[in-house]
């Protein structure tokens, strides 16, 4: 008796174990090198936000949750860390 309520739920852990491996453990990795990737943006660097908008990085508010990003000359806007969704280009550390 034990060993077939063992074997119906089989079934059911398998499914939720290649569920775990093929999507919900990819997508964590993915979360985590987004974060780094926000955290690791800094003054110079050119960003493209989820809306689309291509700009270089004016000032990185370090207390706060945003940066500022220069779309035009003389045009800056303020934009939350978290829509950044790629950088194009990383400037070097200054030394």
């Amino acid at each position: 008796m034990e060993g077939g309520a063992i074997a119906q739920f089989l079934p059911l852990i398998l499914i939720f174990a290649i569920m775990y491996f093929l999507l919900i453990r990819p997508q964590q990795k993915k979360m985590k090198q987004h974060q780094a990737m926000v955290d690791a943006v800094r003054r110079g660097d050119q960003v493209v936000t989820q809306g689309g908008v291509i700009g270089k990085v004016s000032k990185v508010k370090e207390g706060e949750n945003e940066i500022e990003v220069e779309i035009a000359d003389n045009v800056k806007v303020r934009v939350v860390k978290s829509t950044i969704a790629q950088v194009l280009n990383k400037t070097e550390p200054a030394k």
